[in-house]
């Protein structure tokens, strides 16, 4: 749906030329939810924004839909932008219109018959249970309900792609969910692809399919949410993904040297990490019933990774050298990721 093709970006700064972006290649599938995230700076708002090319690039192409924006006139390109909305984190809503009005703007533009804009409107309106809502004006809405009439109006025109330009930045977190549970609704609803940017990684696991990590211009790191989350390559989307799930020792072992050999009085500490439908497996019940080993469950969490279940166990395990190797065995032949932290006292 989307083909982004060794793409450039530099701008002309006070100092010489500054590269925002440098030779990005990223594939998004027809109906994909597909996250980009970075830190402020990174360049992850120039690269959206390139996509309906609000933002030239200086090299590279930009293919929607089997079209390349970047070979086309000021006229085919306005007529192919209709087919991308755009949602933005400060909603960018015309202040002395209703919300009906702001959301039948670009109908209007577009010479709609207004009983097709009504009709649409209300529709969409309707869509973001904002029906009660379309005489009032943006300074009596909420945050939360200002980005649904963006939603709203970004939808107009019927696109086939629907672009978030941290979209969830300026909101609370109960009202951050709300937004992405209405942004995955549509997604399934209507079949959009959705272009998610952000530098939330909860945004990331709560709704994308696919995410990729953009630092100083270059994409480091792209693949299924799941499996990035899981086995992280890059120190940085390491410290994105530490946001949500810890990988910090309790505050007793912080402070302790850890051994990757046993010792007499040692604990074994263990990660051990459930997806899918191995986070329902009575993994350490079965671990304890039949091995002599005591185990101590440290931190645990369970959650998900948008419909995955995953859960995160930090155990310690005390026994001979003989019983914890069998413990070990037992639970590499599970389905889990184990990653063995060492000994403590």
């Amino acid at each position: 749906m989307i083909e982004l093709s060794h793409i450039e970006k530099v701008y002309d700064g006070p100092d010489g030329p500054m590269t925002a972006l440098r030779n990005i290649d990223i594939s998004i599938g027809r109906g994909e939810i597909f996250g980009i995230i970075g830190l402020s700076g990174a360049g992850k708002s120039t690269l959206i924004r390139c996509i309906n090319l609000l933002e030239r690039p200086t090299g590279g192409q930009v293919i929607v839909d089997g079209q390349d924006l970047t070979a086309m006139s000021p006229s085919q390109l306005r007529k192919a932008r209709k087919k991308i909305g755009m949602i933005f984190q400060h909603f960018n809503l015309l202040s002395s219109a209703t919300v009906y009005e702001n959301v039948a703007f670009p109908l209007r533009l577009d010479n709609t018959p207004e009983d097709a804009v009504r009709e649409k409107v209300e529709k969409l309106l309707d869509l973001v249970s904002l029906a009660d809502k379309a005489n009032q004006y943006p300074s009596q809405l909420s945050g939360g309900q200002k980005q649904r009439v963006g939603i709203a109006r970004a939808l107009a025109s019927e696109p086939q792609v629907l672009l978030c330009d941290e979209a969830t930045s300026a909101l609370d977190p109960q009202t951050t969910k709300a937004i992405l549970a209405l942004i995955r609704d549509i997604n399934r609803e209507l079949g959009l692809t959705v272009v998610v940017v952000t530098h939330e990684m909860n945004v990331i696991k709560d709704i994308c399919d696919r995410v990729a990590v953009i630092e100083n211009g270059v994409i480091t790191e792209q693949g299924p949410v799941l499996e990035v989350f899981t086995k992280p390559q890059r120190p940085m989307t390491k410290e994105f993904i530490s946001v949500v799930m810890s990988n910090e020792l309790p505050v007793a072992f912080r402070d302790q040297e850890i051994s990757p050999d046993p010792f007499p009085g040692g604990k074994l500490l263990v990660r051990l990490t459930f997806l899918g439908e191995s986070a329902d497996d009575p993994v350490i019940a079965g671990l304890i019933r039949q091995y002599p080993v005591e185990v101590s469950i440290l931190y645990g969490n369970i959650d998900h990774i948008k419909d995955t279940p995953y859960g995160r166990l930090l155990i310690g395990l005390e026994g001979t050298p003989e019983a914890v190797a069998q413990a070990m065995d037992y639970l590499r032949a599970r389905d889990l990721e184990i990653e063995v932290i060492g000994y403590v006292r």
